[in-house]
């Protein structure tokens, strides 16, 4: 296997609504998922074994690392012995809500697949992918803006892009995910928004009055710990953003523009040592 390097997008969601508890401790939920143009770089060599070295010094390349997990699962169903050496550039910040982990993990899955010539069927590398975790199948097979419900597992392709210019801001802040399911404020009682109806007709005919329903379940008790997140979202908002909210589980928090000029000068607003990145309008993910 010759060097090549691929790149691994992340994500923001577009509404989160946790909708309940399953008896095996996980949380059910709806979303909307879509690609942002922030990203990792993996470069995959051939090798005799699995092995991996990362430009972050702060994540583990051992078995603990989704990468890594994601080569050995395949691995192992596939029952072949080829290995692979892997080099991660991390960009994307992790602790954020953007899915970069899962992303790194569902490239992996899909790029070894083909490379390794192990012919793994899409079903296949569905199951694979949930047992590495909830966000990894939006990222193996899905390009634009998706639904999800059950724990992120459950998919539907919309066939959208968002017509919009998005701003993403991390401030620095490194939330856990299971903090945050930990101290999120539950309302499991309250009557659901349809959320694919709203977001096409945010997409195919402008409608952005059901912007507001699009909330995102761990945002009050993230701004109530982490008062730098909730000042971002506020910054953004006086910008002159469409809309704006947290992503996933934080702590990075993204705004709908409609003018490049008004995006950009919203980022000069934000501390400098914030990480930020610009999105395109009608953006999709390379596969």
């Amino acid at each position: 296997m010759l060097p090549f390097t691929v790149k691994a997008f992340a994500k923001i969601n577009l509404g989160l609504l946790l909708t309940g508890k399953r008896h095996d401790g996980y949380h059910t939920l709806e979303t909307i998922f879509a690609p942002i143009k922030w990203y990792d770089t993996i470069e995959f060599t051939g090798s005799d074994h699995i092995s991996m070295s990362c430009s972050n010094i702060d994540l583990p390349v051992d078995d603990n690392n989704l990468c890594i997990r994601a080569a050995r699962s395949l691995q192992q169903f596939a029952g072949t012995r080829k290995g692979v050496a892997m080099k991660l550039q991390k960009q994307v910040p992790f602790g954020a809500g953007l899915g970069g982990g899962s992303s790194d993990a569902a490239t992996v899955l899909r790029v070894l697949n083909e490379r390794w010539q192990v012919n793994v069927s899409p079903v296949e590398l569905h199951a694979l992918a949930v047992k590495l975790g909830a966000d990894v199948p939006y990222f193996l097979s899905m390009k634009g803006l998706a639904y999800a419900q059950g724990i992120g597992d459950e998919l539907d392709d919309l066939g959208l892009t968002l017509p919009y210019y998005i701003v993403t801001v991390f401030p620095e802040e490194h939330i856990a995910t299971a903090w945050a399911y930990r101290n999120f404020y539950p309302r499991f009682d309250r009557q659901l928004p349809d959320l694919k109806k709203l977001v096409s007709e945010l997409c195919l005919v402008g409608k952005k009055e059901g912007l507001s329903a699009f909330e995102n379940d761990f945002e009050l008790a993230v701004f109530d710990h982490f008062p730098a997140v909730r000042h971002v979202k506020l910054s953004l908002l006086e910008a002159g953003c469409v809309f704006a909210s947290l992503s996933g589980s934080g702590s990075a928090v993204f705004a709908l523009f409609q003018q490049e000029e008004q995006a950009l000068a919203a980022m000069k607003r934000l501390p400098e040592a914030y990480r930020k990145n610009l999105t395109p309008p009608d953006f999709s993910m390379e596969h």
